[in-house]
């Protein structure tokens, strides 16, 4: 599956079904721009994730509403609710042991 970007008007629809891992990032933070090819590697092991992208400088309500505080923060969903989160970060083998320990 391709990695998706939400914002405020589609953000429900695009957690609601299945098992969904969104990304909190800015483009100017050092250490979401790691984790971004990492996301990229993971989206193609992974089918049953689907990868959220949401830009915490273009939707800050989003981000209080998640209480985002640090980036990259990462938080599972599953059909629509929250399950797990993790802050900053993550190497693939790390990432994808963490998201299998969370299904």
């Amino acid at each position: 599956m391709a990695i998706v970007y939400a914002n405020t008007s589609n953000f429900k629809e695009q957690i609601a079904n299945g098992l969904t891992l969104v990304d909190f990032y800015a483009d100017w933070c050092g250490p979401c721009r790691m984790l971004a090819p990492v996301l990229e590697q993971v989206d193609q092991e992974l089918d049953e994730v689907t990868i959220v992208k949401v830009n915490v400088d273009e939707n800050e309500d989003l981000a209080r509403q998640f209480g985002i505080m640090s980036i990259p923060t990462l938080i599972l969903f599953r059909n629509g609710e929250q399950i797990a989160q993790t802050i900053g970060f993550q190497p693939k083998e790390r990432l994808i042991q963490w998201i299998n320990g969370n299904k």
